[in-house]
């Protein structure tokens, strides 16, 4: 009966000491876990999210020019459908006039998700003025440069940096570059890109892009 009840003594002076040492282990642990969950949850989800929405901004020299405020600023032209967004750019002014003179305003504006690559005044300047002249007074002629321009969906910067793609034209342009440096059919520079308007995205360039 003493033997028993010493066992029972013992046991339980072996279970009062053991238990401290559990308890603080199981501590350890938990801050252990807790450290590494803290070390694991962090901020490169935020930097990665400020370079993709730098990387939605328009980009490029000319983009300098383009008003801050008002319908032709970039706020402006992203309310608009392509070709009224167009008409209230001051350096696009000679390309609106050629849209007209198609009659494609209407055709541009109610086109859903497409991307513009839409020439400079000075890309038009580029052209001698008879030759300018004798297209602008063939509208058939004129519709084919000016639907070479436009391809049937939206295109991101990324896509651009090794494309090839059909236009409404049923010709087909290339793309060439990176980061914030394109050309169109190796000889057109982008010199304002990723410009959002209400249904297109405008890509515009210092040259004319003429079908083949």
């Amino acid at each position: 009966m003493n033997t028993l009840r010493f066992r029972r003594s013992a046991v339980a002076v072996a279970a009062a000491a053991t238990l401290p040492f559990a308890l603080a282990a199981c501590s350890d642990s938990g801050n252990a876990a807790s450290g590494e969950a803290t070390s694991q949850a962090a901020p490169p989800a935020a930097s990665e999210s400020s370079d993709t929405m730098a990387s939605d901004e328009p980009f490029g020299p000319a983009c300098a020019g383009v008003p801050k405020e008002g319908a032709g600023s970039f706020e402006g032209m992203a309310k608009d459908p392509v070709a009224t967004a167009a008409s209230n750019n001051p350096e696009l002014s000679t390309l609106v006039t050629a849209v007209k003179q198609a009659g494609l305003v209407d055709t541009l504006n109610n086109a859903e998700n497409i991307t513009v690559f839409a020439p400079t005044n000075a890309a038009f300047a580029k052209i001698p003025k008879a030759d300018l002249d004798k297209v602008l007074a063939d509208k058939e002629q004129l519709t084919k440069i000016l639907t070479y321009h436009v391809v049937g969906e939206k295109l991101a910067p990324k896509q651009l940096e090794n494309g090839s793609f059909e236009t409404l034209q049923k010709g087909t342009i290339t793309t060439k570059g990176s980061g914030k440096s394109y050309t169109v059919n190796d000889s057109s520079k982008v010199v304002c890109g990723n410009v959002p308007t209400a249904n297109a995205t405008v890509y515009i360039v210092d040259t004319v892009l003429m079908p083949k």
